[in-house]
């Protein structure tokens, strides 16, 4: 699972420590701010992509088949992703009313990563691999699913 990747300026191709992580996944989740879908095409060698448009993607993202909001069922489990969540008070509620099915909702967006539950639903923000902004590594996440059930969900540092 990745999240702001912001290509060409801070992903000329996929970064070794993600790749590496990438290979034998079975799907890949992009949560917006890819900036081109060369990224998107790119992540398409590695397994499946699914990716929201973030507020930084043009039509040519859009193009490529990504919405503002994706609602996914992932082996039984209801996952929703969007890029931008919002402020983060009141985050959980707001993300429980956006997608009401939801157990898991991906984002982006902040450069954060960040994994919380709260009135429902899990969120879960995996960072950048790319930009990290404040943050010490840069980062993605990875999610084991089985049987509708979330196994486990994991911040990978990659930088």
């Amino acid at each position: 699972m990745l999240s702001d990747t912001h290509a060409p300026r801070r992903w000329r191709s996929c970064p070794p420590r993600v790749a590496e992580r990438l290979d034998g996944v079975d799907l890949i989740l992009h949560a917006g701010d890819v900036c081109t879908p060369d990224v998107l095409d790119e992540l398409s060698a590695y397994a499946p992509v699914k990716a929201v448009l973030g507020n930084n993607d043009g039509p040519d993202v859009a193009a490529w088949g990504a919405p503002e909001r994706l609602e996914l069922d992932l082996d039984g489990l209801p996952v929703a992703m969007v890029h931008d969540s919002g402020p983060a008070a009141g985050r959980t509620r707001r993300m429980r009313r956006w997608f009401p099915d939801a157990e898991l909702v991906v984002f982006g967006h902040s450069h954060i990563p960040l994994q919380e539950t709260a009135d429902g639903v899990r969120i879960f923000n995996p960072g950048s691999p790319t930009d990290r902004r404040r943050q010490p590594r840069g980062t993605m996440g990875l999610l084991t699913i089985e049987q509708g059930r979330l196994v486990q969900a994991r911040i990978v540092p990659v930088t």
